[in-house]
């Protein structure tokens, strides 16, 4: 891969396309800081002026988003979404009424006693955004996260995402193999099989 330069606004989200093995998911967990140790990657990452080159993962305010939603089967739904606060936020009713209002925002009202098991795909995909927006990222990063769904699931479940997204007002950078995603996405889109140095996103 050639080298890259990019700039992305609150509320825009950058798709980064091109072949397996052109080194999208290897970009987005170099962004992340969870690059496997046999790859090599060199270049600055900020995030709202703040370099987060030497900071560990859970310490750079990043939001991820996969082709599996990764919810644990041990929780039930409100225990999925209560994991993402943080141990300071120990007041039972605070934590109760944050995971109400993220459950009934993806309406869901209700399911805080569900085991994760009983929900359909499109019902997981949105337990899994809403768990990582309680967790107050600042930026958001999606792996190619929409790839499993069916046609009109996937349609649903892009635009419950960009819209929440965007409502915060988090940059996203989005890896996937699909045109539709991109569109979707209304942003800039890199081909990293065709690029070579590409600044996108100017405020």
């Amino acid at each position: 891969m050639g080298p890259l330069n990019l700039h992305i606004v609150s509320g825009v989200c950058v798709t980064l396309m091109g072949p397996s093995g052109c080194g999208k998911s290897s970009l987005l967990a170099y962004v992340a800081g969870t690059l496997d140790e046999v790859f090599t990657a060199q270049g600055g990452i900020h995030l709202a002026g703040e370099s987060l080159n030497r900071k560990p993962p859970e310490q750079r305010g990043l939001g991820m988003l996969f082709q599996d939603d990764l919810l644990f089967p041990h929780l039930s739904v409100g225990g999925n979404l209560g994991f993402a606060l943080a141990a300071s936020r120990a007041d039972r009713d605070v934590r109760r009424k944050r995971i109400e209002e993220a459950l009934e925002a993806a309406g869901l009202a209700g399911f805080a006693d569900r085991d994760p098991a009983t929900l359909s795909g499109g019902q997981r995909a949105r337990v899994a955004l809403m768990r990582t927006l309680m967790a107050e990222p600042r930026a958001l990063l999606l792996d190619e996260p929409f790839s499993k769904l069916d046609t009109q699931l996937r349609e649903d479940i892009r635009r419950f995402v960009f819209e929440h997204a965007r409502q915060r007002g988090l940059p996203m950078l989005l890896v996937t193999h699909d045109q539709a995603d991109a569109a979707a996405a209304a942003g800039p889109v890199i081909d990293l099989e065709e690029h070579s140095a590409i600044a996108t996103s100017q405020e």
